[in-house]
Order: structure tokens, then sequence, then C-alpha cells
């Protein structure tokens, strides 16, 4: 399974928005420059999520782009399936032998598990450490 620019780009965007929830409407072009993408690229994503409930749009001078459910309710995994499809890791598992079957439906569920368990507003808030080693000292 590998995941696309749609699904990648996506994210960014709902990241984006998660980040600015509660501070009104952003534009695509705004998101495409602080992340260095093509807003026109994000203009074709925006389409099934506004479709599937997650954003809403907004004309006008302060128009643009939010998030229409809350994050702690849109989850990686929505979004994943929503821009990608389902989740796949093997064509035509059924071809497969039993116990490659099962690596591959153990492998989907990991898959699936890490996605649904994230939530967009987690991806908001998290934070980058620089030295994950700050603070400990070793001696030799």
């Amino acid at each position: 399974m590998k995941i696309s620019t749609k699904g990648r780009y996506g994210l960014t965007l709902m990241i984006a928005l998660a980040k600015r929830k509660g501070t009104g409407c952003v534009s695509l072009k705004t998101i495409a420059e602080e992340n260095n993408l093509s807003d026109l690229y994000l203009e074709q994503l925006v389409g099934p999520l506004r479709n599937a409930g997650l954003i809403r749009s907004v004309r006008g001078a302060k128009g643009g782009y939010e998030l229409k459910m809350p994050a702690e309710e849109i989850t990686a995994g929505d979004i994943i399936r929503l821009l990608e499809g389902p989740l796949t890791i093997v064509e035509r598992i059924e071809s497969e032998p039993p116990a490659q079957q099962k690596l591959w439906l153990q492998m989907r569920d990991a898959v699936k598990d890490v996605l649904d368990q994230t939530t967009l507003q987690s991806l908001a808030d998290y934070k980058e450490q620089s030295d994950k080693l700050e603070g400990y000292m070793f001696f030799i």
C-alpha cells in the first residue's frame, strides 16, 4: 500500500485547517504557500472533503475553508480512505496461501488501527522535538 500525494496533501490540508480552528476561514493559497504545495492541486482535494462534510467553504473577502466538524472527531483514516479509497495491502488476497493471507490481513488491520486511532486534533497538536536526548546525561 502506498499513500499518494492525494492522501498526503489532503492530510496536510486538514491539519492546517485544524490548527486554525476558531480563527475563521483560510484560503487554499495561504495553506499551499505555508506548506510548499500547489494550490491548484489542493483545489482538486477540497471537493471530496466538502462533500463528505469534513470542511466547508465560505465565499467573499474573508472567505476560504474551515473544518465543519471538530478535529477530535475526524481521524487520519477518514481522510485517507476518502481520498485514496479502501486500505489494501495485497490485491486478490484470496489467491494467496492461508499463512500469507493471515499476514496480509494482520498488516492491513494494523495500518487501519493506526489511522483510525489518530485524530486530526492529535496531528495538529503534535510538536516536533528537536533533540530527543536533551536532558539525559550519559557517562562512560
